[in-house]
């Protein structure tokens, strides 16, 4: 099963970013080529019935698989960055982490009215960091499809944050 491949490959980092956060570690993955295109196809199994214009995947660990589904489904994909790293004109939205703050952007161009986003990341924690990619798409006149993730911690109450965008939230792997 996939989730059980997830959990057993994923490493937990003690205290990072600081102390008190147990970090869930990816990288044990992508250093699998068989396991990453497991994930994939459960990816976008996942997506069954969805309408998706666009995938959006958030900086940086979310680029990894989102950028695949998006050509997968044959749709653009929409790099969702941290402050000052893309070079073209910015809608930007600040959040609140479990550890600090940061601020999201995204280029005005990189969406259309209307258009359908599925909003992609490593893992869903309580929610900040995709409620602000969630606000960007609003914010060009889209709308959120749905979200989806490799893990998500459902002892902190992420999902909850999320239905008020979109409803269809999809993990492989819950903790």
């Amino acid at each position: 099963m996939i989730e059980t491949k997830i959990k057993n490959t994923l490493r937990d980092v003690a205290d990072f970013p600081k102390p008190g956060i147990m970090f869930k570690d990816i990288t044990p993955i992508l250093q699998d080529p068989v396991l990453c295109a497991e994930i994939n196809e459960a990816l976008l199994q996942q997506l069954q019935g969805l309408k998706i214009d666009a995938v959006a995947g958030i900086e940086s660990r979310g680029f990894l698989f989102g950028m695949a589904m998006a050509q997968a489904l044959g749709v653009p994909f929409v790099p969702v960055r941290k402050l000052g790293k893309l070079p073209h004109q910015t809608v930007q939205e600040s959040y609140a982490l479990e550890y600090g703050t940061a601020t999201l952007e995204v280029h005005k161009d990189a969406l259309s009215p209307g258009q359908q986003v599925l909003i992609h990341d490593d893992l869903l924690a309580t929610g900040g960091t995709v409620v602000a990619a969630s606000k960007l798409v609003h914010q060009l006149g889209a709308a959120v499809a749905g979200y989806s993730f490799l893990v998500s911690l459902d002892f902190l109450n992420g999902k909850k944050r999320l239905w008020p965008f979109s409803e269809q939230v999809f993990s492989l792997a819950t903790f």
